[in-house]
């Protein structure tokens, strides 16, 4: 691969892996990000301090919403592609602070569209998310099933993504591909995934928050099954089909270049199952608060990936006892946890 990649959210838990890969088999990678604050930016920065080892990566600090600095790095750099990534996650966080999400993901996602349009990129790949499924009871969850019901704001901002990406595909004809994530973890993960903080507090002797008594189920993807599908990708630009019909061809296409995937592990696990596998890795049992479902989420993730099988040869094959062992292996390490003496490290 000898491609120029602009990445977006290269400090982020995904982009960082993505920008690593990539950098790793040759590419040069344009690395944007904020750096906010929604969580521990020492851990931004540390990734970020990785990435710029290398001599074929750039970095700008820029905010989504300063399209002049956009305009600024794309007319400079050139990319010839690029990876979205940055946005405000979480689904909890949607509910006390709405306009974040605005900011980022809405007014934030124009200005990569605008940028994209004005710079002839060959293709615009996208962070989309499982949670557009919303009160989706029908599994595996398939690109071909209905999405206009969600549950959460960060997910309305998703499908939203969708809506205005395939609009610029059929205007402009961009190409554009959205990414469907379903429940990314592994090392270098963010702070306010549940897996993360299980870990902090069963090493530290604290309690965790088991939501809907343990009944829910996530299909976890681990971080590199998830890159190495983006990054074959990339190339794949999706074509248009002028003969496309919604009463009998594939949702997840259109008449105009533009295209949907699932990437998940095709393989739901339940949450009482997932903390057994961590209680494992790190060697102590968890001190379990159970509690009732809260507002945004969901019961269950299952991905149809069959398209992805198809077009890539797509094959997540980390188990999620392989998966967990290696993130609390960085996490030890990362935080300087004594193995013989759990709960002594920094905070997060």
């Amino acid at each position: 691969m000898n491609m120029k990649v602009l990445v977006t959210g290269a400090a982020g838990f995904i982009g960082f892996h993505l920008a690593s890969l990539l950098l790793d088999k040759g590419c040069q990678v344009i690395g944007l990000d904020n750096m906010n604050d929604y969580y521990d930016t020492a851990l931004k920065e540390d990734r970020l301090s990785i990435l710029q080892q290398y001599d074929n990566f750039i970095f700008y600090k820029v905010d989504l919403k300063d399209k002049a600095a956009l305009e600024y790095v794309f007319e400079k750099d050139k990319a010839e592609h690029v990876v979205h990534l940055a946005a405000q996650a979480g689904v909890r966080y949607s509910i006390t602070n709405p306009y974040a999400y605005v900011d980022a993901n809405l007014i934030g996602f124009v200005n990569i569209l605008e940028v994209c349009r004005n710079h002839g990129v060959k293709h615009l790949l996208y962070a989309s998310s499982s949670s557009v499924y919303g009160g989706n009871k029908a599994v595996p969850f398939s690109t071909n099933h209905n999405v206009d019901h969600p549950v959460s704001l960060y997910a309305a901002t998703k499908k939203s993504n969708e809506l205005m990406a395939h609009t610029y595909s059929h205007l402009y004809g961009i190409p554009t591909t959205g990414l469907r994530f379903f429940t990314v973890y592994g090392p270098w993960g963010r702070p306010d995934m549940a897996y993360f903080s299980f870990t902090k507090n069963i090493l530290e002797g604290k309690s965790i928050n088991v939501f809907n008594h343990g009944e829910m189920e996530r299909d976890f993807t681990y971080i590199d099954d998830i890159t190495e599908g983006i990054r074959k990708l990339i190339p794949l630009a999706p074509k248009p089909y002028p003969s496309w019909d919604e009463s009998r061809d594939d949702t997840s296409g259109s008449f105009a270049p533009y295209k949907i995937y699932n990437i998940g592990n095709n393989r739901p696990v339940q949450l009482e199952k997932f903390i057994a596998v961590l209680e494992d890795k790190i060697g102590k049992k968890a001190v379990k608060n159970y509690m009732e479902m809260q507002p945004g989420d969901v019961l269950r993730t299952y991905a149809d990936i069959s398209d992805l099988e198809k077009d890539i040869d797509f094959k997540p094959n980390t188990s999620i006892e392989e998966g967990l062992g290696k993130f609390v292996d960085w996490y030890q390490e990362y935080y300087q946890y004594n193995m013989l003496n759990f709960g002594r490290g920094v905070s997060i």
